[in-house]
């Protein structure tokens, strides 16, 4: 939250099952749009309830994402254009910045249950709606994810 914070956002949506531990002051609780979809449902749920033209999604397992990286990514948008981090020719769509009217495509891969973010973020790479930045060396180790209580252990280890 305090990475999201320093961004100065409108409103920050913490997306995905309700639970206990999420009670939050600064940011709006709003469900998946569908259970079990994975960040796909997430992202459907906060393109709906977005009222700005981008919206910046950012996973909660990213605990080296840096707001300077994130803030670097905003002048590479358009109103009507965002951006998806890429490194080895595969997107981190979790990391990035999504135009509102990516939408009605995430709506369309969630209908059809296709929930990859990867050919959710390559559709909108083909229609013009994103860009791709390559993810230079030195940035690679903010898109470190934590997915276990070992990958949590590591990063504790150094």
């Amino acid at each position: 939250m305090r990475l999201l914070q320093a961004l100065a956002p409108q409103d920050v949506f913490l997306a995905g099952p309700a639970h206990a531990e999420w009670l939050c002051e600064s940011c709006i609780i709003i469900p998946d749009a569908q259970p079990d979809a994975g960040p796909l449902g997430g992202i459907v749920s906060a393109l709906r309830h977005c009222s700005t033209p981008l919206l910046l999604t950012l996973a909660v397992d990213l605990p080296n994402m840096m707001a300077a990286y994130l803030r670097s990514l905003i002048p590479l948008c358009g109103d009507d254009r965002g951006i998806v981090p890429r490194r080895g020719g595969r997107f981190e769509p979790v990391a990035a910045i999504y135009p509102k009217a990516a939408l009605a495509f995430a709506e369309s891969c969630l209908a059809s249950g296709n929930y990859s973010l990867q050919i959710f973020a390559a559709r909108l790479l083909a229609e013009g709606l994103v860009e791709a930045k390559e993810i230079a060396p030195n940035d690679e180790p903010l898109f470190r994810n934590l997915n276990t209580p070992e990958d949590l252990l590591a990063l504790k280890n150094g």
